[in-house]
């Protein structure tokens, strides 16, 4: 047997294998051995058919699967004994010269190479790292909102100053359709919030989209657009109200904050900003995180140069998948996954020259410390050990959540490793700022 593999290109090579008559003679002629008591041929008994006539009813697809046997047994062995380093698995590829009829027979198989490419954690770089502040603006809208959850709410007919209006957006044209609440704060013109007052419960009334709030992006919650269709958009909407109701805020009184946080941890207005503070900030951080790992991912990706076997994955694509494939579906496909083949080639590649590797207790550690997270945001501050270890292990027979977590994992020591070679530059903000960060604005 020979078997060579003859360059595409850096990423892609095709493996040429030729298969003697040697290697398959003896099986085929073995296993046709084996035929001859069973076959049945018209005009002899059974058992007693000539071997030339069992050769010609069962030989070529005897030879078929022998070869097959060894082509399969032989590309397997030579893949080990290589450690190719491959992206997706071989594809057979069909020569238009090729019959079952010769006695040496020659496959090929086209392979996709993962590319060699160098990487540099401490390149120079503009990411940024935010530290979210909850701003004394943003603490007296929070406020406001727990007295307004809390309080008395009252039924009204008509609309008055401080009222909610409840309704839905509607524009045919551009398909929007959308029951919200609106608070009418949010409003850029006070005169369209003065609009409102007196009307009844059923009314109609026509607003125009363009700097209707007074910030675009509410847009994408009132009306559920996408955040590129919100800038600019300029259409006229019809918004009939079907509620209206007047809030009674709640008391700022103990038995508020004890509703809120349980006996004594919050007694004054002051420990009730500090708590959401505290609270808030610990939300913004993780935000802040994976605001972080995406501009790392682009960062890397952008300036992480290397070729990829595309042809050979479009149609790796066409047929590995839940469900074949056209060409141009799988070219799509490509597009949607190609950035993140790139980052997990990129990411393997770091972690390997740092010599970072996952081990299960790093798995178990992380897990843990998940479980009680989640445990404390449903009111479970103090679970017992042997209720989370409980809890753990029952995850973590799960090889779906298994995985899940493995990359998680992986992404959160990526994350550490760049934060401690390229030192991104850290930047206080407030909430909105941070907004308008993240949609680079």
């Amino acid at each position: 047997m020979d078997i060579k593999r003859v360059a595409n290109s850096a990423v892609n090579e095709v493996i040429v294998m030729t298969i003697p008559q040697m290697d398959y003679k003896g099986q085929v002629a073995k296993r046709i051995n084996e035929k001859m008591p069973l076959a049945t041929v018209k005009g002899f008994r059974k058992g007693a058919v000539p071997k030339a006539l069992v050769e010609k009813q069962y030989g070529a697809a005897l030879k078929v699967e022998e070869v097959n046997k060894v082509v399969q047994l032989a590309l397997q062995r030579y893949l080990e004994t290589e450690r190719l380093n491959l992206l997706g698995s071989p594809l057979p590829k069909l020569s238009e010269n090729f019959s079952w009829d010769a006695e040496d027979l020659t496959f090929e198989f086209e392979i996709g190479l993962v590319p060699e490419f160098e990487i540099n954690l401490e390149a120079k770089n503009d990411i940024v790292k935010y530290q979210i502040i909850a701003d004394e603006k943003m603490l007296e809208s929070q406020i406001a909102k727990i007295q307004k959850q809390y309080g008395k709410i009252i039924s009204q007919t008509v609309v008055a100053e401080g009222n909610d209006v409840s309704g839905m957006f509607l524009n045919a044209d551009t398909g929007i359709e959308n029951r919200t609440t609106l608070e009418m704060a949010d409003f850029a013109d006070a005169e369209v919030a003065k609009s409102f007052i007196g009307k009844n419960v059923g009314d109609v009334i026509v607003l125009s989209t363009k700097n209707l709030f007074t910030d675009d992006h509410k847009l994408m919650d009132y009306l559920a657009v996408a955040h590129d269709a919100v800038h600019g958009l300029d259409v006229e909407v019809t918004f009939t109200i079907d509620e209206v109701v007047a809030h009674e805020p709640a008391a700022l009184n103990q038995e508020l904050f004890d509703k809120l946080f349980g006996d004594g941890s919050v007694s004054s207005l002051e420990d009730l900003k500090s708590k959401i503070k505290t609270d808030a900030e610990k939300h913004f951080a993780q935000q802040a995180e994976q605001k972080l790992m995406a501009d790392v991912q682009d960062f890397l990706i952008e300036n992480t140069k290397f070729d990829l076997p595309d042809e050979f994955l479009i149609k790796w694509l066409q047929v590995n998948g839940e469900k074949k494939l056209s060409a141009e579906e799988a070219a799509i496909e490509y597009s949607r996954s190609e950035k993140g083949l790139r980052f997990q080639l990129i990411e393997g590649k770091a972690l390997a020259q740092s010599n970072i590797q996952i081990t299960f207790e790093d798995l178990k550690s992380f897990t843990t410390n998940n479980i009680r997270q989640q445990m404390a945001q449903y009111g479970n501050m103090s679970p017992t050990d042997e209720e989370v270890e409980g809890i753990v292990a029952r995850v973590l027979s799960n090889q779906e959540e298994v995985k899940r977590l493995s990359d998680q994992v992986v992404a959160d020591k990526m994350l550490q490793l760049f934060k401690e070679k390229a030192n991104p530059s850290t930047k206080e903000v407030t909430y909105d700022q941070f907004v308008a960060a993240m949609y680079n604005e």
